[in-house]
């Protein structure tokens, strides 16, 4: 099964987007992002929002619900 923090890190390296940069535009720390992408912690639904809304993909893509 996929998970957020696998298709997080995916679609980061596939965009060529640093840790710092996602974190810039979503109002968090590069730490924060590292965590997510180690599946240590998860993003609030309005993070889930402006990360989908980053990589223009939807939110059910990002939780492994469905391909993009």
């Amino acid at each position: 099964m996929v998970c957020f923090n696998d298709n997080l890190y995916k679609l980061r390296k596939e965009c060529k987007v640093s840790q710092q940069k996602l974190a810039d535009y979503v109002g968090v720390s590069q730490q924060c992002v590292s965590e997510w992408e180690k599946g240590k912690i998860e993003p609030t639904l309005s993070y889930l929002w402006k990360i989908a809304d980053f990589f223009d993909v939807s939110i059910d893509f990002l939780v492994g619900r469905k391909d993009y």
